[in-house]
This record gives C-alpha cells, structure tokens and sequence, in this order.
C-alpha cells in the first residue's frame, strides 16, 4: 500500500505576494477613502459659499436691470420732454411774431387815428 502524503506547511512566494498586495490595497483604499471624507467638508462649505455669491450676484443683477428699465423709462420721457419743449419753442416764436404783427397793426391804425383828427382840427 502506498502511504499517504503527510501535509507540510510551506510558503508559496506567490501567494504571499497576493495577499500583501491585496491588503496594502485595502490599506490604500482606506486611505483614499478617509481623504475623500475629509474633504468633502470643506468641498460642502465651499460649495455653499460660492452659492451665496451667486444668490448675491444674482440680486444684484435684478438690481441692475431694474435700474436699467427706469434709466430707459427716463431718458423716453426726457427725448419726450424735448421734443415738447422744442413744440412749446416754435409756438412761442410764432406768437411771437403775431404779437409783433399786430403791434405794428395797432400802430398803424393809431398812427391813421391820429393824422385824420389833426385833419379834422
């Protein structure tokens, strides 16, 4: 009969090999993973600050435009204000010269009141 084998423990250089390799990756991972966790705290307030500056920058550009629609609505009404003020211009001119036409009409017919009552005297 042929004896059986008795078991002996050996090292087998590629199984140790594996296995450091594989528990430094679990080391490594770990690592990577508690760097990650840490960051991400500051990744969070980061975040939230750069959306308070944008909610900031977002009213102030409400602001912004509200400004722009009543410099629009303003400058509308002051081209509206000239414009009447040039139509208000010309009709004064023109009343003007009414004026001066019948000043020179009443003159006249003064002038002729006169000379025909030295006439009668």
């Amino acid at each position: 009969m042929v004896a059986t084998p008795k078991w002996r423990f050996e090292y087998n250089l590629n199984t140790l090999v594996i296995l450091f390799g594989f528990a430094g990756g679990l080391i490594a991972w770990g690592a990577t993973w508690e760097r990650v966790n840490a960051n991400q705290d500051s990744q969070a307030n980061s975040i939230d600050r750069l959306d308070k500056r944008l909610t900031a920058a977002e009213v102030s550009l409400r602001q912004i435009d509200n400004h722009e629609l009543r410099i629009s609505a303003v400058e509308k009404q002051a081209a509206e204000a000239a414009t009447s003020m040039k139509a208000v211009e010309s009709t004064l001119n023109n009343l003007s010269s009414d004026m001066r036409l019948v000043r020179e009409i009443l003159q006249r017919l003064e002038d002729n009141g006169r000379s025909s009552s030295e006439i009668r005297r």
